[in-house]
């Protein structure tokens, strides 16, 4: 048995290899010792799961083992969504939560997510100490004897809760659905089969979607909302002649987009536009957080608006700990995370995307026109991303080659290279990332550059050097 670790965003694995009922109890355990001293803890912790196979399952199976520990929990009822879950947090005033999930990996992956009290993901600091937890528990080899869930029902340690009214309930009162179909923007929307299913029947229901059902194996394609996975969306977006298409994920906590032209707009355009609406025309205030991956177009933006910058390391729980620390009008990331000030510390899929599309509404324009307008005013870059599977030693001497450092890549000499997370080297008009996956086993090649033939060069470089 491979040893569980909490990666970026909790602890993922294999079902039926290392994902079994006897690892999540251990880790439910765990958690329900680390967290039973908590000083909300009378209020119970929320648990629920997605969409995955046995995620229900596996929910039910954590959610014993905390009751049995004398611990309340609230139950979700069916599939939820991780905001959905982080939402129940917040609202039951609860200490904390767990989430069945492995969020965008492949269907044969599911996972556990720790959300604290705040509703985000746990600090670093607490999730060390549950993994500690989780190694002395797999270290005894023992586990206390559980007790049957109609007992613990019985004795009100374990209740059901509707999460899925309480958080269409909660973004009916925050987003402007009804300027949104006053506009007769008409919306697309994939599901990718993930957690929101049927979701936005009851906020949109003029929305048409797309793999909007239950199916755990995701038809075979992973639920992450990148371009090679949404082909047969865009398709559906520029034949239908939409004025956007909406993507969530598996969990739907990350979004993506597709404008009218069957374009893939990822985070890295759709961070910039909506820090646009907050700032000038919500008129917000507050700092922005970005992740080390995340485009150069932001730090244009702070500068601009004379708005404060920190950088961090790629994983939104870095950027939720801000949001606890500082005044934040918006924290993002590349992968498709964005948390701001008028939502919960966390990410949320659903969110965002009417967020955008109330913008758009407002301003009576396409996606297009809105990440031209960014290009136009901050300058257009060209960014990809290369997730690059390779065996552990060749890992390690790409990182090895990296430590002792790069002069060139290709024809560009590197300026500087900054470690925050991973190695990025700078060049002139753009930047190369080399990180290592916090969830899966790969190598990330990130690039951006001021022309696509330059972000193709600093790819192709760095392709050459793992090769």
């Amino acid at each position: 048995m491979a040893a569980i670790t909490f990666g970026t965003d909790g602890w993922r694995a294999l079902i039926a290899e290392d994902y079994t009922f006897d690892n999540v109890r251990r880790v439910a355990l765990a958690f329900a010792r680390y967290y039973r001293r908590h000083a909300k803890i009378d209020n119970g912790v929320v648990v629920g799961g997605d969409a995955r196979f046995g995620s229900q399952d596996f929910a039910a199976a954590a959610a014993q083992v905390i009751a049995s520990q004398g611990i309340k929990v609230w139950l979700a009822e069916n599939v939820i969504s991780t905001p959905m879950l982080s939402l129940g947090i917040i609202k039951k005033k609860a200490a904390a939560g767990v989430m069945i999930t492995a969020s965008h990996n492949p269907p044969e992956w599911n996972g556990f997510k720790i959300k604290a009290e705040f509703g985000g993901s746990a600090l670093v600091k607490d999730i060390k100490k549950v993994e500690k937890q989780v190694h002395n528990i797999v270290e005894k080899g023992t586990m206390p004897k559980l007790k049957p869930m109609d007992e613990l029902r019985k004795a009100g340690l374990v209740k059901r809760i509707d999460l899925h009214s309480l958080y269409i309930k909660d973004i009916t009162k925050k987003i402007d659905l009804k300027r949104i179909t006053r506009s007769k923007m008409k919306i697309a929307y994939d599901v990718m089969y993930g957690a929101s299913y049927g979701v936005m029947d009851h906020l949109l229901p003029s929305v048409d979607t797309l793999h909007d059902e239950h199916n755990p194996g995701f038809k075979g394609i992973a639920p992450e909302p990148l371009g090679k996975n949404l082909v047969e969306f865009s398709d559906m977006v520029v034949k239908g002649k939409y004025d956007i298409g909406l993507v969530t994920d598996g969990d739907s906590d990350r979004f993506g987009c597709v404008d009218e032209k069957g374009n893939f707009i990822s985070t890295q355009l759709l961070i910039p536009i909506l820090l646009k609406y907050l700032h000038k025309d919500l008129k917000k205030k507050g700092a922005v957080v970005k992740t080390v991956s995340v485009t150069d177009i932001i730090p244009r933006m702070c500068e601009k608006y004379g708005l404060k910058l920190y950088e961090r390391p790629v994983g939104f729980k870095y950027v939720t700990e801000l949001m606890l620390e500082d005044k934040i009008l918006i924290g993002g990331e590349e992968s498709g995370g964005v948390g701001t000030s008028l939502h919960i510390p966390e990410r949320d899929g659903i969110f965002n995307n009417l967020l955008l599309c109330e913008y758009l509404a407002k301003k009576k324009m396409t996606l297009g026109q809105a990440v031209e307008e960014i290009f136009e005013e901050f300058g257009r870059v060209w960014y990809d991303r290369i997730d690059f599977r390779t065996t552990e030693k060749n890992k390690q001497a790409i990182l090895k080659a990296c430590e002792k450092g790069i002069a060139k890549l290709g024809r560009y000499p590197v300026l500087s290279t900054e470690t925050i997370d991973g190695y990025k080297f700078r060049v002139e008009g753009g930047w190369l990332l080399i990180r290592a996956s916090g969830t899966e086993p790969i190598l990330r090649f990130y690039a951006e550059a001021d022309s696509e033939a330059k972000m193709k060069a600093l790819l192709s470089a760095v392709m050459k050097l793992a090769k």
